[in-house]
């Protein structure tokens, strides 16, 4: 009985969630799919659209505001607009080639039509896109702001996708099973890195992650101590196309440091990124910020999930293919995410880093 209970629950959450509401607003899976279509649309064209979202309390005199909004916004809003719930206390309008003065002017609008009595919502307005580079440390929850007077945040946030859980338990399991059984492995690399050339053992950088949020990413080292430091003059010598930076005969390299990044033993630290959730087994390899600074459009699909260690660029030529058809790769990869997907890219790494085609 308490089964049947909680399955009747269930299925009326996921019709409520699924088909329009009552009042003419769409639902939240409606609206994820006009969102998606119109970011296509601004990285075909690049014009700007904004999302303003509307969010009441939890009282039931707020609750009675969302009905109002809906009846304010179906009078107010353009053909071309979309209104619909992102959850049970927030509204989200969908403005097409509308910059975030333009969407300020309608949440203002919308406010004034509010019965008097009624507290008023809380209002935002994203836009897409942006200058956003993802939350970095010491935002203090407020990641990409724009525009004091009257601010707007960068709508990339809100294209994330969670992890699954089938996802991290496989991350965890493989993590940890590959830092147990290379232990000896990792110990006897990082005792030659040490006495082959002076500095630290591990190499630190920050890198962007889930929603272009920093962690700090580790690898054996396999350059000079002072390799960044020399970066800026070997920008001219770079061999890759688009923000990515690389050189097939890289001066900095270590004589250790060939062998480590051809047979990709200088990636092994990561499984501890891994193992703390800051990266996954299989996903877009993070770019470091400056790269992901410089990358943008549709180029920064590939931060709309968890990073990881290999994905479908790892297994088909790597370094030997272009920073666009890259990314497609990746974009594929998170249209295809599965358990099976993972499954396959782990199984044909390993002799894909054996015969290290594309590797540098």
């Amino acid at each position: 009985m308490f089964l049947t209970k909680i399955v009747y629950a269930l299925r009326r959450r996921a019709v409520r969630c699924s088909a329009p509401a009552a009042s003419g607003l769409l639902s939240r899976e409606q609206l994820d799919r006009i969102l998606q279509r119109e970011r296509a649309r601004s990285d075909r064209t690049g014009e700007v659209f904004s999302l303003a979202v509307f969010t009441v309390g939890k009282s039931k005199t707020d609750l009675d505001v969302l009905d109002h909004l809906a009846r304010i916004l179906r009078r107010r809003l353009r053909l071309t607009d979309d209104a619909g719930r992102l959850d049970e206390r927030r509204i989200g309008v969908v403005l097409p080639a509308t910059p975030a003065s333009g969407a300020w002017t309608v949440v203002d609008d919308v406010c004034v039509c509010v019965p008097a009595g009624l507290p008023l919502p809380d209002c935002d307005v994203y836009c897409y896109p942006s200058d956003w580079i993802g939350e970095r440390e010491g935002d203090d929850g407020e990641p990409g702001r724009i525009d004091s007077q009257r601010p707007a945040r960068a709508m990339e946030a809100l294209f994330v996708r969670r992890m699954p859980l089938w996802k991290r338990t496989l991350d965890v399991l493989g993590s940890s099973l590959g830092l147990l059984f290379l232990a000896p492995l990792l110990a006897a690399v990082a005792a030659a890195v040490k006495l082959t050339s002076p500095g630290p053992v591990f190499f630190r950088q920050k890198r962007s992650g889930l929603g272009g949020k920093e962690f700090v990413i580790w690898k054996f080292r396999s350059m000079e101590a002072d390799a960044e430091a020399r970066k800026a003059e070997l920008l001219s010598l770079n061999e890759r196309d688009g923000p990515a930076f690389k050189i097939e005969n890289d001066p900095r390299v270590t004589r250790l440091g060939r062998i480590l990044r051809g047979t990709s033993i200088d990636e092994l630290p990561q499984l501890w990124n891994v193992l703390r959730g800051e990266m996954s087994l299989v996903g877009p390899r993070p770019l470091p910020c400056d790269e992901t600074a410089a990358a943008g459009g549709w180029f920064r699909r590939r931060l709309d999930v968890t990073p990881g260690i290999t994905c479908f660029w790892q297994v088909r030529g790597r370094s030997r293919v272009s920073f666009a058809e890259w990314v497609r790769m990746d974009v594929r990869y998170i249209r295809r995410r599965s358990l099976a997907t993972d499954a396959k890219l782990l199984l044909k790494t390993v002799p894909a880093v054996f015969s290290r085609k594309g590797a540098s």
